[in-house]
């Protein structure tokens, strides 16, 4: 028998919103409840195998039901925008997987599945409707199945005549009776006011329906039968509301619901585009770096290449033509460069390609081979030269001389394309596709390096496209206005980063495990405090037992719940801390336990038995804004917030015996650039007369004088300031501020009527962005928004907020990039023992001899203050210390 599946897609995605964590793609977009819904859908087409499908969304507020009572779902707050933008990638995402969805103006979801669900039912169909909704048990029968979801949406409650009757002694007809007298408050639907489900069931247990019951309150007593009578009308009303209607004009044919299994070549690159890998691989496809699913047949080979294998033989050939070789290209395996295993590296002109094993390269055969390598005068293009430079090093061979890396441009040219491998931009620029790395080497744990004929031709086929893509980049930065960007500000700063990674940064491993051990008392001291107000040992870790504990033990109320059950992450803990003492000593205990595993344990692991010092890894070309992201480990993440955090930077230690280290922080780079780039005279003011900016923005908004200006109001107006700058909608504001959506909009509003000139910078990059399909920093970095002209207003207003935050957040990290390349300038100019260490966010840190703290500690924020001229003075506050704890 043919099995159709009919989802309530209003109903399942906002359960997937609300039980899923926060998550967003490369690009910035929120896709959690696109994930979780995709994962439910997974899940049910492998456990039902349906042979059709149909997921019915409501089309609008305003339905059929409104004529007659028009506060119908009433009260119901504004669909966040981190919601709303999701709606569409959804209905993508369907499409790409070949299944229907249907809307239809006037209609809720409701009516479009209980129309269908009859329809497949008279037909012979087995149905199974899936929704959160308890509304529709009213469709149920013998052929007709409805699947509530349970726990978020990671479970379902299967619902029969048999568990109806079970679960509320009714028939599925009677649950429309159900909702006239006890009402439901998510579709503002009244009811009787004092009638719950336990004394709805009874009456309708004795009476059988609303009318029947209406219709015996002369045997009833009390203030249920004065309800009853001075509310019978809500309660018919209520009845009609719930009831479904089953008339919806559906433009849907049974082979238009007909679903023939998610097609690799359709879902696999709409799966690319949202980044759900776990998907992909559950999935078990394979897709190309251009976001396409790869199969043999679409698989080109670039003209035969010819490659020569350097060896002792071949050496005077290559030796011949060094000087014309135009791309380099190294191969290595492995996530953390600094321990990657080298394949192998070619070097190539246009017309010949030579591989160089790493074998041959460390002997002393090829001296004139690292000779060239490290010669700075001569110019090297590749691919990556950033992780070649690492890899090199690490088999004491030196890089200089970096002048084009073809995955950096192409980070520049479009940072919001995460498929910058060699793959990704042939097919970018329709250049021949040539076989992917996992079909040359395997991949995962069936990864292995194959005989050097077939890795030297791969990689010369991989150098032969970089020469091609090259010249195609050099036009377009030309074109683009971005040479200066990068030329003089990434490439050199590449090399830099990678100085700064060798270079590394001493930990003090005693320090670091005695830290540890005074966590480990910390955790086990309050373990005990937990333990004896809670009356039980439980596992801490454990979100179900704590949640028991929390909330059936304890009795603390519910504030949100999860897929798993009770909610206790972060925020609902922060809630819920005046209620009960036990609940700070939890939110210490994880904030212990998560330094304890990731920044103690962590960084133990990273520490370099070689050099005693950590070495992370720098990303450039990984966020859209132009920002640095740290690896290996993560030093840019390191807590400051409490003391404890604090605490992991005392082991951070300058590398030399008597030497400081110095950090030098920018203050509030991204509001002094806002108030450059808007003009706004209350913003300018304030920077340029060295106010406090927050307490300035509280004086505005609030219309009070400095004296006047609480610590609330600072932090309110100090959550908005920073809000503004990242694009935080009402509803992001309302949760980082504990207030209502409605307050966070009028504080907001009132933001910007105090601040005109941000509301008109904000107004003018949006008819900028609409314009020209972009918007750039005050260095030219541009950021691509294709969805600024979108039909579809959520895609539309995700744009927005992008266009209006990316020119400060962009202009911020390109101002801290300008500063580390001209400090690397004045360190070698000057000729200066110092060495630059780390970037973290908005701060550099340096290592300095003592002779040279005098000096450095005026001439690092005097470069960081001049990096960049803008309307208003920008800020470098300089601390040093025996550690980077005393340094801050």
């Amino acid at each position: 028998m043919e099995k159709l599946i009919l989802i309530d897609g209003n109903s399942i995605i906002y359960r997937a919103f609300f039980a899923m964590p926060p998550l967003t793609n490369s690009k910035g977009l929120h896709t959690n409840a696109v994930y979780g819904f995709t994962n439910m859908l997974l899940r049910l087409i492998q456990e039902e195998k349906p042979s059709h499908i149909l997921v019915a969304f409501d089309a609008g507020k305003e339905t059929f039901r409104h004529e007659g009572y028009k506060d119908y779902k009433g009260g119901r707050e504004k669909t966040p925008h981190e919601l709303s933008e999701q709606f569409p990638l959804m209905r993508e995402l369907l499409e790409s997987f070949g299944i229907a969805w249907f809307e239809l103006s006037g209609y809720e979801a409701d009516d479009i599945i209980g129309t269908i669900s009859k329809k497949g039912e008279e037909s012979g169909r087995q149905v199974l409707i899936v929704t959160g909704d308890k509304d529709m048990l009213q469709v149920v029968s013998d052929n007709v199945k409805v699947a509530l979801t349970r726990k978020g949406i990671s479970e379902v409650e299967p619902y029969g005549p048999k568990e109806i009757e079970e679960r509320y002694g009714l028939r599925p007809e009677q649950i429309i009776d159900l909702k006239g007298l006890m009402g439901d408050t998510s579709d503002n639907i009244p009811g009787v006011p004092g009638i719950g489900e336990k004394t709805a069931l009874k009456l309708l247990h004795q009476y059988g329906s609303v009318e029947e019951v209406l219709a015996h309150t002369d045997e009833m007593k009390g203030k249920m039968k004065e309800n009853l009578v001075n509310h019978a009308e809500d309660a018919r009303m209520s009845k009609k509301l719930a009831t479904i209607f089953y008339e919806v004009p559906v433009e849907r044919s049974w082979e238009d619901m007909a679903f023939a299994g998610v097609q690799e070549d359709k879902a696999a690159p709409m799966l690319h585009r949202l980044e759900f890998k776990s998907l992909l691989e559950r999935l078990d496809f394979t897709v190309g770096t251009a976001g396409e699913a790869t199969s043999d047949s679409n698989v080109q080979s670039l003209t035969e290449v010819d490659v020569t294998i350097v060896d002792t033989a071949t050496l005077p050939e290559l030796k011949e033509l060094l000087p014309q070789i135009e791309m380099m290209y190294v191969e290595s395996y492995g996530d953390n460069p600094h321990h990657a295993i080298a394949m192998g590296m070619t070097l190539s002109t246009p017309e010949r390609h030579f591989f160089v094993p790493f074998d041959f390269l460390k002997s002393k055969e090829a001296e004139v081979i690292v000779a060239w390598l490290g010669d700075a005068s001569v110019p090297k293009r590749g691919y990556d030269l950033h992780r070649a430079d690492l890899v090199l090093h690490w088999l004491g061979i030196t890089l200089a001389g970096e002048e084009h890396d073809v995955q950096l441009a192409a980070y520049l040219l479009d940072p919001t394309d995460n498929n910058q491998t060699t793959s990704g931009l042939a097919a970018k620029y329709k250049l021949p596709i040539i076989a992917s790395d996992e079909e040359v080497y395997g991949k995962g744990a069936k990864f292995k390096v194959p005989d050097q004929e077939i890795l030297s031709k791969h990689l010369a086929r991989k150098a032969q496209l970089l020469l091609q893509i090259m010249e195609l980049q050099r036009n377009e930065l030309e074109k683009n206005e971005m040479n200066r960007l990068f030329y003089e500000l990434e490439m050199p700063l590449s090399r830099i980063l990678a100085d700064m990674e060798k270079q590394g940064v001493a930990v003090n491993r005693d320090d670091l495990i005695q830290l540890g051990k005074e966590f480990e008392s910390q955790i086990a001291k309050l373990m005990k405090q937990i333990y004896e107000i809670a009356g039980l040992e439980f596992n801490l870790n454990s979100p179900k037992q704590l949640g028991e504990v929390l909330f059936d033990k304890l009795g603390m109320p519910v504030m949100k719940k999860t897929k798993t059950g009770y909610s206790t992450d972060a925020e609902v803990l922060e809630k819920l801390a005046p209620y009960h003492e036990i609940v700070q000593y939890i939110l210490d205990y994880r904030q212990l336990a998560k330094l304890q595993s990731t920044y103690v344990e962590g960084l133990l692991k990273e520490i370099s038995p070689i050099t005693g010092k950590v070495h992370t890894y720098y990303r450039q070309t990984i966020a859209a804004t132009g920002r640095l992201s740290s690896q290996f480990p993560n030093l840019q993440n390191i807590p400051i917030r409490m003391e404890e955090g604090r605490k992991i930077r005392k082991v951070f230690v300058p590398s030399e015996e008597g030497w400081f280290i110095l950090a030098a922080d920018y203050s509030q780079i991204e509001l002094r650039v806002l108030a450059h780039i808007s003009e706004d005279e209350g913003l300018q003011e304030a920077f340029l007369h060295d106010l406090d900016i927050h307490t300035k923005t509280a004086m505005d908004v609030f219309g009070v004088s400095a004296d006047q200006v609480d610590s609330n109001m600072r932090r309110s107006a100090k959550a908005v300031n920073f809000g503004i700058v990242y694009g935080i909608s009402d509803y992001g504001l309302s949760q980082n501020l504990n207030i209502t959506r409605k307050e966070a909009a009028q504080f907001i509003e009132k933001y910007f009527q105090a601040f005109g000139g941000v509301r008109r910078y904000m107004d003018d990059i949006v008819l900028e962005a609409k314009r020209d399909g972009y918007v750039k920093t005050l260095l030219e970095r541009r950021r691509y928004l294709p969805e600024i002209n979108a039909s579809n207003f959520n895609i539309r207003s995700f744009a927005e907020r992008t266009a209006m935050n990316t020119p400060i957040q962009g202009t911020a990290a390109d101002i801290i990039k300008l500063a580390m390349v001209l400090m690397d300038e004045a360190l070698k100019k000057q000729g200066l023992k110092s060495r630059m260490l780390l970037q973290v966010h908005d701060e550099l840190v340096f290592e300095v001899p003592p002779e040279e703290m005098d000096i450095m500690s005026k001439l690092v924020p005097e470069i960081m203050g001049q990096a960049l001229p803008l309307s208003v003075p920008l800020k470098a506050e300089v601390s040093s210390g025996l550690n980077w704890y005393e340094a801050k």
